[in-house]
């Protein structure tokens, strides 16, 4: 069977083109049912497999997410159908909320992690002081390279340098590899998480590199993330880990933009510059956008 003959099979199927993933995306029909499905090149079947095992034991501890419902292979591609959500898109709607329902959404959203960041990785990975040092590595070597810079980018490359000690014996799990607003959706008042493509294990706390997303997008949802994944105010250690994994992160941003183009780079440029507002310059740990008045 091939991937058309595997769309003819439903009743209908409409593409979805949102997103930055490399799977094609279908909304789908079966007797009268909704389902989302995707299709990844066949050589990532082994990947694709094993993230829908992942998906299984993430929703069995009562994760509110898409479920994976069939996982098969075609001659061209193998596919995930998967529980279509019925909502809306929470980047699209949270600051039209008020702003103590973006601080408990944000408090929602920090428990369901830490629910997902309770499965544990699996035995005998690299330690991730040795594979996160390398990535980070990587990361500025292609920064470097780029020929690009950014104002006081200096800071941040001076974090990263006095600060990965921070990485040594620290724990790995399950990411779900991309978590903010835009991988989120309100239906019927309760938040749902989409869009696990991006899977991978390592240190739950650098799950928060793509807090800023969200933190630009509502201060109070970002605080009550924080909130609601430590059950209380978080530890400075967290703060330490949390801003060398941003400064990591937005410093491989600006080369990976280039080939969308100059729109895209300018997006990750004010990033960048938010990033260093944030922190004062990287002199300060605590983000100006958590916001510690807020119960």
């Amino acid at each position: 069977m091939t991937e058309q003959q595997l769309l003819d099979s439903f009743q209908s199927h409409i593409p979805i083109t949102k997103g930055w993933s490399d799977d094609k995306k279908y909304c789908v029909e079966r007797d009268g049912a909704k389902y989302l499905l995707r299709t990844s090149p066949i050589a990532r079947h082994d990947n694709r497999k094993l993230l829908h095992e992942m998906m299984d034991r993430v929703a069995a501890l009562g994760v509110p997410m898409c479920r994976s419902l069939e996982f098969g292979a075609c001659d061209d591609v193998v596919y995930s159908l998967q529980t279509w959500i019925d909502g809306e898109d929470l980047s699209e709607i949270l600051l039209t909320l008020p702003e103590n329902e973006q601080y408990l959404l944000g408090v929602k959203s920090g428990e369901i992690l830490r629910l997902i960041h309770s499965v544990p990785a699996p035995e005998g990975r690299e330690g991730w002081e040795t594979f996160f040092s390398r990535k980070m590595d990587t990361k500025i070597g292609r920064y470097h390279e780029s020929g690009l810079r950014f104002d006081d980018d200096e800071r941040m490359l001076d974090y990263i340098s006095e600060n990965r000690h921070l990485l040594i014996n620290r724990p790995q799990c399950f990411h779900h590899g991309d978590y903010h607003v835009g991988n989120m959706m309100l239906a019927d008042g309760e938040l749902k998480i989409i869009d696990f493509d991006r899977y991978d294990f390592g240190d739950p706390w650098e799950e928060y590199n793509r807090i800023v997303w969200t933190a630009t997008a509502s201060p109070h949802f970002a605080t009550g993330q924080l909130r609601g994944y430590f059950g209380g105010e978080p530890p400075m250690e967290f703060f330490k880990l949390m801003a060398l994994y941003i400064c990591s992160n937005s410093l491989s941003s600006l080369p990976w933009a280039v080939s969308f183009g100059q729109a895209e780079m300018d997006v990750m440029t004010a990033q960048m510059r938010d990033v260093l507002r944030w922190y004062d310059g990287m002199r300060s740990v605590v983000p100006r956008w958590y916001q510690k008045e807020v119960k």
